[in-house]
């Protein structure tokens, strides 16, 4: 991947001198679920890195009990170390952890601590993040993202086509749950939106695969174009099927819980998406989201981000192979809540503000103390 490059000499001295990381509960505005899964609360889990007076900031979405995990088991490993050797911190972080199996906690954990370190090595140099890794772009385009299986029908149609009248001209809704009911809760969305806005549906590994066939054609009738997890993302064969019979026009994406470079290696070697979704809160924060990048170029395949719409920003513009990012109802609200500066769509795109340093994120300590998990 094509990244900035500075003169060490420029690069001041940054020893890491501390990593704390913190849990913060958010309740949900109305009970949300998706095809195989329902929650009332998000938890966020922050990780911050100091040195040279500054510090970095990282995030994940996980289990309150990672803040402590992260602090205790990562807080040795970058402490005393040089921020500007992200590269070699990440690869120690994955030593370090070893033994207690790379997927899952252990990679959301290094993820929020990576993106910290770039963040941190962003404000130490005194640019953006975005300009450090360098801009292939200037904005990032984005889909509104919600639509839970939860929702009543008014419900979600109200917000489906409140994204619309706020310029964006994609949307995506959650279905799987009840599958009998998709068809009518995906011509109701199609009703709202109207013929202009692309209607994306997600449905979060909960069809078989003979469901999956017969939804995707009825979807189609109604202009879906994007076809989400259709089936497991861990059946490639599954979703290489909805890929190779799937109506003329329709995407099949997947790799939300992509761990590795290595998970997405076997589904884009195993042709099963038209798109590969990758997450940086997951996948090893932002030095993963660059190696998932660069095999979406190898493999000619466009790449969009999941999730947590504020810390993608800046990395999205960095990425050549990316289409769009997720601009997902629940991380929105989080991010508004709990930090400064996060962007603001228009006309359904989203920009890094080019002149804050790093992510350009600052966290609202005393806002989220009251929603502290502990």
């Amino acid at each position: 991947m094509p990244v900035a490059l500075y003169e060490r000499a420029a690069a001041p001295p940054a020893p890491i001198d501390g990593l704390e990381a913190s849990a913060y509960a958010i309740p949900t505005e109305y009970p949300e679920s998706d095809g195989t899964y329902s929650w009332d609360s998000v938890t966020l889990v922050v990780a911050e890195v100091s040195a040279g007076g500054r510090r970095g900031l990282g995030y994940t979405y996980a289990e309150p009990s990672l803040a402590a995990f992260i602090a205790a088991k990562l807080g040795p490993v970058v402490r005393g170390r040089d921020v500007m050797d992200v590269p070699a911190l990440w690869r120690d972080l994955h030593v370090a952890l070893r033994n207690l199996g790379r997927p899952g906690l252990c990679s959301m954990a290094i993820s929020a601590v990576d993106v910290a370190l770039w963040d941190l090595k962003a404000q130490l140099l005194g640019v953006s993040l975005a300009k450090l890794l360098g801009l292939a772009r200037p904005r990032v385009a984005a889909y509104g993202s919600g639509g839970f299986t939860s929702y009543p029908m008014e419900k979600l149609k109200e917000q489906l086509a409140g994204w619309a009248s706020e310029g964006f001209s994609r949307v995506k809704m959650k279905v799987g749950r009840h599958p009998e009911q998709d068809q009518a809760r995906v011509e109701a969305a199609r009703d709202a939106l109207g013929a202009d806005v692309e209607l994306f549906v997600d449905a979060n590994g909960a069809y078989s695969r003979k469901q999956a066939l017969q939804q995707a054609a009825a979807f189609a009738r109604l202009g879906v174009r994007w076809l989400e997890e259709p089936v497991s993302s861990d059946d490639l064969e599954g979703l290489r099927l909805l890929r190779d019979r799937a109506p003329a026009g329709m995407e099949i994406s997947a790799g939300e819980y992509g761990w590795d470079a290595f998970y997405f290696r076997r589904m884009l070697e195993a042709g099963a998406v038209d798109v590969l979704q990758a997450d940086a809160t997951r996948c090893g924060g932002a030095t993963g989201l660059l190696h998932a990048a660069a095999l979406c170029e190898a493999f000619a395949i466009p790449l969009s981000t999941h999730a947590a719409p504020a810390l993608h920003v800046p990395l999205a513009c960095a990425l050549p192979a990316l289409r769009h990012l997720e601009y997902f109802h629940d991380h929105v609200r989080v991010e508004r809540m709990l930090f400064d500066g996060v962007p603001q769509p228009r006309h359904g795109s989203l920009a890094p503000d080019l002149s804050r340093a790093g992510l350009g994120l600052v966290f609202k300590r005393a806002d989220a103390e009251r929603l502290r998990a502990r």
